[in-house]
């Protein structure tokens, strides 16, 4: 087949890459052509081989400074119709036989030309729309003027976004979490494929002596919650780690500044984030995620994972065996939970196990029947 596919933004590689490199490289082993891929944002970065060898195609927002790619939020609709437009022109000159979107955002919106199935991939629907519109607002004036923006526009988004999902032959959930939200938004069945977990690579090391401190590995906004890790360190007198950056970075050190427990790591490589997995006695997962790729990895690491009782963990996390979960998003609460938490001697060999639920064998294998079948069962 000859294969499309859009993708919100190329501007870093994280989870919503690892998924799209992922299956790129699934199309390519199985002797697939990928025309293009259709992207609202890119700024060159390099993300994984695979990936940087396609051809791509963008918006006209991306000619503007990437500081402003969230302030262009009310542009989406235009650029993703402008990029639908590229695609029907490319698709008259030389024909696809299917559209494959991942989408967090509004790539999902993108039109097929006639005939050609779409499948989306679906992280979430818009977080800032439809679930965690209060999160991305921070005390500080870009967090008001982002609050103000998003009240303003997002119920003309909304709509726009609930009438576009009829772009989307079938749409595919990363949790039982999405899932049920692409049924709230949208009013559409979707078929659940947790993302692909690299559990070859973060595996345990009996050999690594485990420390006692906490560790929380995140990108550094509002809506992760860190602060709530931070509270719950504090209160406990236990120390933390915190691996990642953010626009919510500078309040975050700020707040922390007072104590000696809390160490903020930065960005680190894949090497130096596997030795925190592995010497980390509990991983902090505060925030409601559509999966969240960083719990599984902990837990293939040997490391148990107190976490948000709601989510993605739902999926990825079991209760009093490969970690505990919280109810309640305050510091008393996560500090109780990190209380219960399984001790690593105690639960190492099942948080193993657990991850190896999400490998990126089982995501190729549950992927790809969806790409050869693109039709079946479609609503």
């Amino acid at each position: 087949m000859r294969v499309a596919l859009a993708h919100d933004w190329l501007v870093g590689y994280r989870g919503g890459e690892m998924v799209l490199d992922a299956i790129a490289r699934l199309l390519l082993s199985q002797g697939h052509t990928i025309s293009r891929i259709y992207t609202m944002f890119d700024n060159a970065a390099p993300l994984s081989p695979t990936l940087d060898a396609l051809p791509r195609a963008t918006s006209a927002l991306n000619r503007y400074p990437e500081s402003l790619r969230r302030w262009l939020l009310p542009r989406y609709p235009a650029a993703v119709a402008e990029l639908g437009r590229a695609l029907a022109r490319d698709h008259a000159r030389e024909p696809i036989d299917l559209l494959i979107s991942t989408s967090s955002s509004a790539i999902k919106s993108i039109a097929p030309p006639g005939g050609v199935p779409h499948l989306c991939y679906c992280h979430s629907p818009a977080r800032y729309l439809w679930s965690q519109t209060d999160s991305y607002a921070s005390p500080d004036l870009k967090g008001r003027l982002r609050a103000l923006g998003l009240a303003s526009f997002a119920p003309r988004l909304r709509d726009w976004d609930r009438q576009t999902a009829t772009n989307v032959t079938r749409f595919i959930a990363n949790s039982t979490h999405t899932a049920r939200e692409i049924e709230r938004c949208y009013q559409r069945d979707s078929v659940v494929i947790h993302p692909p977990v690299r559990t070859d690579f973060f595996s345990r090391d009996p050999g690594v002596q485990r420390e006692d401190h906490l560790l929380l590995v995140s990108a550094l906004e509002p809506y992760k919650r860190v602060e709530l890790g931070i509270d719950a360190a504090i209160r406990l007198n236990r120390r933390l780690v915190i691996v990642g950056s953010g626009s919510h970075e500078h309040a975050l050190r700020a707040k922390a500044r007072k104590s000696q427990l809390i160490t903020f790591a930065g960005k680190v490589s894949d090497e130096q984030l596997r030795d925190h997995y592995r010497r980390a006695r509990a991983f902090l997962f505060p925030q409601i995620e559509d999966f969240g790729i960083t719990a599984v990895e902990a837990q293939g690491c040997g490391c148990p994972v107190v976490a948000r009782h709601a989510g993605g963990a739902l999926d990825s996390v079991i209760d009093a065996r490969t970690g505990s979960f919280f109810e309640e998003p305050t510091p008393e609460a996560l500090a109780e939970a990190i209380d219960r938490c399984p001790q690593p001697q105690n639960c190492a060999e099942e948080c193993v196990a657990n991850a190896q639920r999400f490998s990126h064998e089982r995501f190729t294998s549950q992927i790809g029947e969806q790409i050869l079948n693109p039709l079946h069962n479609s609503e």
